[in-house]
């Protein structure tokens, strides 16, 4: 049970521990990164600058609290919302390894021998030493490395491969069980840590964790080093009428205020320069950083509150595991996306077969039409067969019938079906048949003849057992013609128990259709038009033929294939030769269309997001022919298209050649020269597919290649590139980030998309089936992939509006704010004094104007989530950053100059020397600075209303609540009562009692607030009438909709192509020979009776393979409510793999 080696003596000179980390911070070093981070933002480092202004009396006209309080508040709330981030995307790994003492994962150290045992997440990269199976086998499941479930074989390496006898053998990687598989159905496994912690294949490809900022984050960046600019601007004007004010005006007034000695113009204006830095700070509030992270924060919390994006069946919901990046969702250009488990299930369904030149699945009405199969239709009863699977669905009744009649074609398409594999049968209990199969197309077919009684049972590496029709016969299995992806089919030479020789063979319809007898000619055309109407149905089809062979001849050819099989030498190509010579003149049985399940709503999503003129690169580690395929029935790929282009070049020149082939055929609206920075995008005529595979992805990357495969592949609507490697992933995101001005979006959902989904601006992880490994490095998780659109066209699209209305709005009234103050320079003797009331400019943000902006700024939406579906090009916008840039944010500083003239010389014209209507008092500074600050807020809060599109009660509650805030605290504070306790804070006593009871007041109010308004409503009028955008469009098209429901989505994309699928596309060359080996087989299957004794059906305790004619290698019930036990849930959302040690 534990293993009481002790640990050895290397491992303590290495140090190499198992613990990993994927949070940024540890507590030691939380504090210095994240001041370091937080004052790389420019504003921050600026307000601290002017901390130390403050403190200098000469200098300062405000007291330093009024800084230091905001800038501890900001750097405070954004270091305890980094450090709340940091901590959700921490992973502590703490599962026990028993070993002479149970330890943590993070103990287990390089040279530790340790067990594991069943359902255990394997610790560290480990070599297998022996296992509780037969032929120390053991099984795991690699999901959550590469969300694939084929098998792959191995075998234990330790008689040989260690100095054994006087003799080396040598290690290869086929040995290795990898950091992040799971054991499965193997008791326990002893294995050596060869690589531990961050030294682990696993933690090698995740890549480094990289500060993520979004673009708007870049730009503010930059525009506040504009904004520095003008302020010195400002400021040195100011400083220079100061010195010119001294020198002119300033002699007059030193009977009143005397100089100190030493102090000149020149000097006065030095101190006036820095004072009116002070004063004049506001073009760079501080609160803008604190409403920012607010407002990140609570569009965050829509997500993860969104019902829509819950799913129920794993008890997922959508989760933001970051708050700094919901404005970029708006503005994703290209999304990355693994296949297996992101796109599809990975679950395959035998739909429909075409037998004997008829075709069986569909199901007709009395009339003779056809009907659409739903879940309520009639399904087959399989109850004449008990060891049928009680899952599998299938609906022509017509099929069973003529299995019952014992039509022979119909028994021999079974019969190849149940022979014609390398599937393994596992059968604990007598009738509990498990599958376990190289790849779920084999699965499928094999589930499917096992269902109309041709039952595959067991095997030995020189037999077949299978049970046809009730009676068990065993076929003695003499040659395995394996498949490749060259030949793109496989046969299998059997002997029955009456000692007929027969070949069987299955593979790609174009290439059984080549080694057909001429005598099929009849057939096959008949065949041709089913095999269309079910590629046409987006489904995968397979031939299947036989051949009868000679006795004579067969030994004659097995001798051969033995010689051949024993050379050094062209092996390949001569066992290739014997293929080809026995594989002719065959039979044509029939074929088989099945169903690759992709996940609900995949094609659907596809549409919705190339609408909405996002491109997708779908980056896979699977062949081209299963990629290109899953391209086909997702929508990715369509017939519409001009071409798909292939690029699957040996060597540099070919793939380069390839790649300038492509190019030639399209239309240029420009080109590029040497040395450029950016590729922009190129105006193409058509629509055109791009696939490549792994070795020509390697050499397009280069770099003397990288810009000519970029330029090429970002003029196609789709890019697939297949075989990739976990690194090929990242650097193909990387190249895309660096000669494309545009937001990148990783998907995946296993380990091996760790470094994709960190290289991209967004990762987003997929999460309830391949483990989590992808979510814990993700950005965004949800449980399926259709989930994205919702998050990117209506989450993201509405963070991105609301941000840029916050940004636009509140750079508009912190700059009219402001200039008001540079205007009253030029008449207060240039002396710094300010022009509002100290306690309104210490209420202006926090008080006045930040509710109502926040109100905007989470509630805000042009249009509903609904019909944003319905206009996925109102997404376009976002991309070209049409609602926040440089142009609009020098259109915000123009808009707020005129504001802020009509603000300060309105008032002060109506002010200047006038007294009240019954003659007591003359204007003064106190009423002209409250006429200013109230014209001010009224103005900035009707543009707020005249920028929000949607209003709600709390917007309109806190709007109006900001108004009768302003008067309730301006009245409170220029009370008697507020200057009796302390003077000097509130001098100005009554004046709000004595100005606001004035007529005029209320009529310069009015004026300067349709003055201030006027332009915008005209230029918006004038805009949207001659020139209006996307959204002018849409919203206006709305108008006579919005009281009608909105039209439903569709649910369904059926495709129709005459393009064929080919052979098990997941299928892996080289298994035959481990069948024949009989290296890789399990127990031997229980022996009893075949099962077919009239006992009727039974289920107790069935663990089957499918869901609705679906195999998925699990044996999970894909209908099935998950149980609520941890351990068997795990076993459950995963499918097992098998390695073979």
């Amino acid at each position: 049970m534990l293993c009481g080696l002790p640990r050895p003596s290397f491992a303590a000179l290495w140090r190499k521990t198992n613990a990993i980390k994927t949070s940024k911070y540890n507590p030691f070093t939380f504090l210095p990164l994240n001041l370091f981070e937080q004052f790389q933002r420019i504003a921050n480092a600026y307000f601290l600058f002017l901390l130390v202004l403050q403190v200098i009396p000469q200098i300062s006209s405000l007291s330093w609290f009024t800084t230091v309080v905001p800038l501890v508040l900001v750097l405070t709330v954004t270091a305890a919302k980094d450090a709340t981030d940091d901590i959700v995307s921490k992973c502590v790994l703490l599962f026990p390894v028993l070993r002479l003492r149970s330890e943590k994962w993070m103990d287990v150290q390089v040279g530790d021998i340790i067990r594991l045992e069943n359902n255990q997440f394997v610790t560290a990269d480990l070599l297998l030493l022996s296992s509780s199976e037969p032929l120390n086998l053991v099984y795991i499941e690699t999901a959550e490395l590469d969300g694939l479930y084929n098998l792959k074989p191995a075998v234990s390496p330790l008689s040989r491969t260690l100095t054994y006898a006087g003799q080396k053998y040598p290690l290869d990687n086929e040995k290795i069980l990898l950091r992040g598989c799971t054991l499965r159905n193997t008791e326990w496994c002893f294995g050596l840590v060869l690589f531990a912690g961050p030294e682990t294949k696993l933690m090698q490809n995740s890549g480094k964790t990289t500060f993520k900022r979004t673009s708007i984050d870049r730009l503010m960046n930059v525009l506040v080093l504009c904004i520095f600019g003008f302020l010195a601007f400002m400021c040195t004007i100011l400083a220079i009428g100061n010195c010119f004010w001294e020198m002119n005006e300033g002699s007059q007034f030193m009977v009143f205020l005397p100089r100190q000695d030493g102090n000149n113009a020149a000097f006065s204006a030095f101190l006036t320069f820095w004072s009116y830095v002070i004063i004049l700070n506001t073009v760079v509030p501080i609160s803008l950083y604190v409403s920012v992270e607010i407002i990140r924060l609570g569009n965050s919390f829509y997500i993860d509150w969104d019902r829509k994006m819950y799913f129920s069946r794993y008890n997922t919901p959508a989760e933001a595991r970051t708050t700094t990046l919901n404005e970029e969702l708006g503005q994703i250009k290209y999304i990355f996306s693994d296949k297996t488990g992101t796109l599809t299930q990975n679950v395959m369904t035998f739909n429909k077969c075409s037998i004997n030149g008829k075709s069986y699945g569909d199901v007709y009405d009395y009339t003779g039409q056809r009907l659409e199969i739903t879940k309520h239709t009639d399904t087959v009863d399989f109850s004449f067969n008990p060891l049928a699977d009680p899952r599998f669905m299938f609906h022509d009744h017509a099929l069973v019938e003529a299995v019952k009649l014992e039509d022979p074609e119909v028994h021999a398409f079974f019969r190849l079906l149940a022979l014609c594999h390398t599937v393994m049968a596992e059968e604990k209990k007598e009738g509990e048949l498990f599958y376990q199969a190289q790849s779920p197309d084999e699965g499928a077919l094999v589930t499917a003849a096992r269902n109309f009684g041709f039952v595959f049972r067991s095997r030995t590496p020189d037999s077949v057992s299978i049970v046809e029709m009730g009676e068990e016969r065993s076929y003695e299995l003499l040659a395995i013609l394996d498949f490749n992806n060259v030949r793109k089919r496989m046969s299998i030479i059997v002997r029955s128990p009456e000692g007929k020789l027969c070949l069987y063979c299955k593979g790609a319809d174009t290439i059984i259709y080549e080694r057909l007898h001429q005598s099929c000619s009849k057939l096959m055309d008949v065949t041709t038009e089913h095999l269309n109407e079910f590629a046409g149905e987006g489904l995968r089809t397979l031939a299947l033929a036989y051949k009868n062979l000679d006795e004579e001849y067969f030994n004659q050819w097995k001798q051969r294939h033995h010689e051949a099989s024993t050379e050094l030498d062209n092996q390949e190509s001569k066992l290739d030769e014997l293929y080809e010579e026995i594989e002719k003149d065959l039979l044509l049985l029939g074929a088989t269309a099945i169903e690759d399940k992709l996940q609900d709503g995949v094609p659907q999503t596809i549409e919705q997001l190339s609408k909405a003129n996002i491109k997708i690169w779908v980056l896979t580690g699977d062949k081209q022919e299963t990629a290109e395929n899953i391209g086909y029935s997702c929508n990715l790929l369509r017939e519409e298209m001009n071409d798909v282009f292939i690029v699957s070049g040996n060597s540099p020149e070919d793939v380069r050649q390839e790649l300038r082939s492509v190019k030639r055929l399209y239309h240029f609206k420009r080109t590029l020269g040497k040395g450029v920075k950016l590729i922009a995008d190129e105006l193409v005529n058509g629509e055109y597919g791009l696939v490549i595979n792994g070795h020509s992805l390697a050499y397009a990357l280069e770099g003397s290649m990288e810009l000519e495969f970029l330029r090429t592949a970002c003029m196609c609507k789709a890019v697939i590139c297949c075989r990739v490697t976990p690194l090929q992933k990242a650097q193909v995101v990387e190249l895309v980030k660096k000669y494309k001005q545009a937001v990148t979006l990783a998907i995946g959902d296993g380990a091996n998309d760790v470094s994709m989904i960190k290289a991209a601006h967004i990762g987003v992880g997929i999460s309830g089936q391949e483990g989590m490994q992808a979510v814990l490095s993700s950005d965004y998780s949800f449980a399926q992939f259709r989930f994205l659109q919702r998050l990117l066209l209506v989450h993201g699209r509405w963070s991105y509006l609301r941000m840029c209305k916050f940004l636009r709005y509140f750079f508009y009234k912190n700059f009219t704010f402001t200039f008001v103050h540079f205007w009253y320079g030029f008449f207060c003797g240039f002396s710094a004094q300010t022009v509002y009331d100290e306690w309104f400019i210490t209420l202006y943000n926090l008080v006045y104007t930040a509710l109502p902006v926040l109100g905007m700024s989470l509630f805000d939406q042009d249009v509903n989530d609904v019909w944003s579906f319905q206009y996925p090009q109102l997404y376009i916008p976002g991309q070209l950053n049409l609602y926040f840039s440089k142009k609009a944010f020098f259109k915000c500083a123009l808009h707020s100059c005129y504001s802020s003239m009509v603000l300060f010389f309105i008032p002060y014209a109506a002010m200047h020397n006038t007294v009240r209507d019954d003659g007591k008092d003359v204007a003064d500074y106190q009423s002209f600075a409250l006429l200013t600050q109230t014209c001010l807020l009224f103005a900035v809060t009707i543009q707020l209303g005249l920028e929000m599109s949607y209003w709600t009660a709390v917007n309109t509650f806190f709007v109006l609540g900001s108004l009768a805030m302003y008067f309730a605290v301006t009245f409170t504070m220029y009370s008697n009562g507020m200057f009796l306790i302390l003077p000097s804070a509130f001098p100005f006593i009554g004046t709000a009692r004595n100005s606001l009871n004035q007529p005029n007041m209320w009529l310069t109010i009015l004026l300067t607030s349709i003055l201030c308004v006027l332009p915008v409503v005209t230029y918006r009028f004038l805009f949207i009438q001659l020139c209006p955008t996307i959204n002018d469009k849409v919203r206006m098209d709305l108008l006579p909709k919005q009281h009608l429901p909105p039209p439903p989505l569709r649910t369904r994309i059926r495709r129709t192509s005459s393009r064929r699928s080919g052979y098990a596309f997941s299928h892996a060359q080289g298994y035959g020979d481990l069948v024949t080996s009989g290296r890789f087989l399990r127990r031997p299957a229980l022996s009893g009776s075949s099962g077919f004794a009239n006992i009727g059906r039974t289920t107790t305790g069935f663990s089957p393979m499918g869901r609705s004619a679906g195999y998925s290698p699990t044996g999970r019930p894909q209908n099935a409510k998950v149980p609520d036990d941890t351990t068997n849930k795990a076993i459950l959302h995963k499918n097992i793999l098998i390695l073979y040690f």
